[in-house]
């Protein structure tokens, strides 16, 4: 027997890309946001170092979870716990300036 685990009706529809998180809350709400993705971080986290095992066409077959950063991602981790902690070489959001760019200008990067 067969058993269908999960069919998306509109493959890359935008409902089916947008995460989860965001359609549980709204991006500025940083306290629902944070409550919402603590779970699921370690979540992946968890996936990260387990294996799927299928059976496919008779044969047994192993699958592995990779996460991948996506833009959303990115956001998000910014919205929750700022710029540096998104992995991100710039430091400030209202200009493109990198850390090093910063660090010798402090005067504008102040705030």
């Amino acid at each position: 027997d067969s058993v269908r685990i999960f069919e998306e009706s509109k493959p890359n529809s935008e409902l089916c890309c947008k995460p989860l998180c965001l359609m549980l809350a709204d991006e500025s709400d940083h306290e629902t946001l944070t409550a919402i993705l603590s779970p699921l971080i370690a979540e992946r986290e968890a996936m990260k170092g387990s294996e799927l095992m299928l059976e496919l066409g008779g044969i047994l077959r192993t699958f592995k979870f990779m996460f991948r950063g996506t833009g959303y991602d990115e956001k998000l981790v910014r919205e929750v716990e700022g710029l540096e902690a998104s992995g991100s070489v710039y430091i400030c959001t209202l200009c493109d300036s990198t850390r090093l760019e910063a660090s010798q200008n402090i005067v504008l990067h102040s705030i």
